[in-house]
């Protein structure tokens, strides 16, 4: 579609005025949802069609820089206590992982979902990028958390209490609401960052975000599942079975958070666009695995 045809399509669905006008200041700004749209999409895409090397490398390195967050958390909360001001050193993380362009799990509850939303990849692909992700975070973490309890010995006592807010959580209303909440809280990082073009902006979105979820002590599966990790590595009083105990809800709970409260909303304003999908902008199943 040329930008004329685009643009034409675009003031078919912007409000017009009393003699049936298009109003340029609504044109323009629905070009530049159309534009975001696009961009969604094709990040979503390029990420459902990364090959096995890309996509486990970036999932490993994903998992090592949320430990640089988490290393900054434990550092701040050792020294001061607060876990407010932790919280914020946290954010650490968050941004070394846009500026490296990494991969988080978390992440994929927007994009490969806006682009399979518009045919541009396949559920398998999707099923692929969330599996390996996942995995490869949490052995990035594991691996890193266990450099982080070996060098810094003091960092035991604050890493246990840490991961015992999450291990003795019991699966009730507050542990459910918590989980959405994570998910939310990353998605909407996800959705801020792909509104702004700016690289600063975007690194301020990823230390509010860090802000919410550890500075609250909010649900993350891959965030919390690596100070859990810490703790094992540390004094041993925290075991593998009371981390999957708390895991196996805490995933599917996050995913829930960032589809339906998010993604899904994204997807009823996607649905206006001149660009929504249709029978000229499919792929092929399977095309790019």
């Amino acid at each position: 579609m040329d930008d004329s045809t685009g643009r034409r399509q675009t003031d078919d669905v912007v409000a017009q005025d009393q003699e049936g006008q298009v109003d340029p200041a609504a044109a323009r700004a629905e070009e530049e949802v159309v534009e975001s749209f696009q961009g969604t999409v094709d990040k979503g895409a390029e990420r459902l069609h990364r090959g096995w090397r890309a996509l486990l490398t970036t999932g490993f390195f994903g998992g090592l820089e949320v430990g640089l967050g988490i290393m900054a958390y434990l550092a701040v909360l050792h020294q001061t206590g607060d876990h407010l001001l932790a919280g914020l050193a946290f954010g650490i993380g968050l941004a070394a992982l846009y500026l490296a362009h990494s991969e988080l799990f978390t992440e994929g509850f927007l994009l490969p979902i806006m682009a399979l939303f518009a045919g541009r990849g396949t559920l398998l692909q999707l099923l692929r990028l969330w599996g390996v992700t996942l995995l490869t975070n949490l052995a990035g973490g594991w691996v890193f958390m266990w450099l982080v309890a070996k060098a810094f010995p003091e960092f035991g006592e604050v890493l246990t209490e840490s991961a015992r807010h999450f291990v003795d959580s019991p699966l009730d209303l507050r542990a459910v609401t918590l989980s959405l909440l994570g998910g939310i809280v990353i998605t909407v990082l996800t959705r801020m960052q792909q509104g702004t073009d700016s690289d600063g902006v975007k690194v301020v979105a990823a230390f509010a975000a860090g802000f919410l979820l550890a500075g609250l002590s909010l649900f993350h599966s891959v965030l919390d599942s690596i100070i859990i990790f810490g703790a094992i590595h540390a004094e041993g009083s925290v075991t593998y079975g009371e981390w999957l105990a708390w895991f196996w809800y805490v995933t599917p709970l996050n995913l829930l958070g960032g589809l339906v409260f998010v993604t899904a909303l994204r997807l009823v304003r996607a649905s206006e666009l001149p660009e929504a999908p249709g029978p000229d902008n499919r792929v092929e199943e399977g095309a790019g695995s």
